[in-house]
């Protein structure tokens, strides 16, 4: 079994993996709702205005960390035969404190203030949103691992 992230970030794939991430956080950004969620699409948009093709390199950025992070999981899934997307909706939990272990490192030492200050407002529900995402997260990881 290859390392995740050897999988997602192999030439083949990667330009792949990352829209695909791009699509998965516009798609999770549109699911919001209600008050925090009216908070989340304005720092969202704010960062895409402000900053246009951010996203994009932030994902790239991340990848690799997000993916060595999230190897464990994965790795687990394939031992016990159990398909990833479910393992990870199963572990929801785990997959979003492995992820955000990375974010608030990588903000700790942005140079940004408008990315430090967006985040640290949204950093508050951050767990809770990025559980949310964790099927579709798992359904990405499991389509470009086939």
């Amino acid at each position: 079994m290859a390392p995740l992230t050897e999988t997602l970030t192999n030439q083949t794939r990667k330009t792949a993996v990352i829209d695909d991430c791009c699509t998965l956080i516009d798609a999770e950004v549109a699911d919001k709702s209600g008050i925090s969620g009216l908070a989340i699409k304005a720092g969202y948009a704010a960062v895409k205005g402000i900053k246009p093709g951010f996203i994009k390199h932030a994902v790239e950025d991340l990848l690799p960390e997000f993916a060595a992070a999230l190897d464990p999981l994965y790795q687990e899934a394939q031992q016990a035969g159990k398909p990833v997307a479910p393992h990870f909706a199963a572990n929801a939990s785990r997959v979003a404190d492995a992820l955000l272990t990375i974010t608030d490192t990588k903000v700790r030492h942005s140079k940004s203030g408008l990315v430090k200050g967006t985040y640290e407002k949204l950093r508050g529900s951050a767990k809770k949103n990025v559980e949310s995402a964790v099927p579709r997260l798992g359904g990405l990881i499991a389509r470009h691992t086939a």
